[in-house]
Formats: structure tokens, sequence, C-alpha cells
């Protein structure tokens, strides 16, 4: 099967899915679909001329790589269109405190939640439990070199689809957006001085004459 053939194999099981695929996905599941062996390399010439295909203005969609895989997505000029389709429930925004425990997750992941409070000076115990349940956060394991191993968090794969991303190091740089620096706890072994200071004895005061 040549490419012209394969393309519109691609293309409908893309379309079909409710989540990014990835290229070892699409290879696997073409091959069992047309019972036979189907090259990593012809599924990524595809995938190229795809995503050349429907860059073109005609058409309000593209094939954008995201959160691992490849997916069909909706042309920004078109997002406020389509999101009249859910309405309000598509987009609920999150408060100040959720966005802000969002942000120093996001660049400071995996992080704990003693981490978190220490930036922001508040209690996160809210701003995680909201995270988690809109599934933009996801718990990543424990700190295992932390007294008591607490629980380490991270974003989700949801997260970056949302943001059209594969990683969170596709995400801004914090010196392009801002000139604020996030600080982290300092370890206390770390913070130990070396050597005690000895303490200076002042001189004795003169009487005047």
């Amino acid at each position: 099967m040549d490419i012209e053939q394969l393309m519109p194999h691609v293309e409908a099981l893309i379309f079909a899915s409710d989540r990014p695929l990835t290229q070892i996905e699409m290879t696997e599941i073409m091959g069992q679909a047309l019972e036979t062996v189907i090259e990593a390399e012809r599924i990524a010439t595809c995938l190229e001329a795809i995503i050349e295909k429907y860059s073109a203005d005609y058409y309000p969609f593209h094939l954008r790589e995201t959160g691992g895989g490849y997916q069909f997505l909706t042309k920004k000029a078109f997002h406020k269109t389509v999101l009249q389709l859910s309405g309000e429930k598509h987009i609920k925004k999150l408060s100040a405190a959720a966005m802000e425990t969002l942000s120093i997750i996001a660049y400071k992941q995996p992080i704990t939640k003693s981490e978190i409070e220490y930036i922001r000076g508040v209690s996160a115990d809210y701003s995680i439990q909201k995270l988690l349940e809109k599934e933009l956060i996801v718990i990543a394991g424990r700190n295992e070199n932390m007294i008591g191993k607490p629980l380490v968090y991270a974003t989700s794969k949801g997260f970056m689809d949302y943001l059209g991303i594969n990683s969170p190091s596709q995400l801004p740089q914090l010196k392009d957006i801002t000139d604020v620096q996030i600080v982290m706890p300092t370890n206390a072994e770390e913070a130990k001085p070396a050597d005690t200071p000895r303490v200076l004895e002042s001189a004795p005061l003169k009487k005047a004459s």
C-alpha cells in the first residue's frame, strides 16, 4: 500500500480517537487492521503530509502533536464557535489561588505540598484538591529524600493536552513572562554554617581625662 492509500486510514484513525495517538500506536493498529507490516517511517511520512494538507486556511482544524501524540484540533479562529456546544461547563475558570498553585506545580514539578505552601505563604490543601478534581494535576509519587516521604505533584496529560504541548519543557520560560523568581526553601543542612562564628568582644572605653 502506497502513501496515498495509507493516508486516509491514518486520518480516519486520528479522527475517530478521543485522545492523542502516538506514532507507535498508529503503526501497531494499522498493521493489525490491514494485516500487513507497516513501517514507522511510512506513518511518519503520512503524518507530515496530513499536517501540510490541513495547514491550508480552507480547513477550520489542523493536525497537531500534543500530549505525546497526534490529534485534530480546531484552529484558534473557531474556538469561540466550538465552545458554544458545551457552554461554560467546558471552561470553568480557576480561582486565583488555584491558578497560582497550578503555575508553581507546572514550573517546579515534581513538588510537595509543603514546598508549594512555602512559596505561596498560605495553605494549598483546597487548591490542590480542586486541581486534582479537574484532572489538571496528578500525584506523581513520593519524595523519598524528605522526612515522612510526602506526596509529590505534577501536571497531568490533560493539562498538556489543553495547552497543546508535549511536555512541561515546552512551557514559556519564566524569564520571558516575568522578572519574579520562584525561590525554593533551603535545606536545613545546607543552611547550617560550616564554622560557628566567634563573638567579637567590644574594646574597653577610655575615660576622658
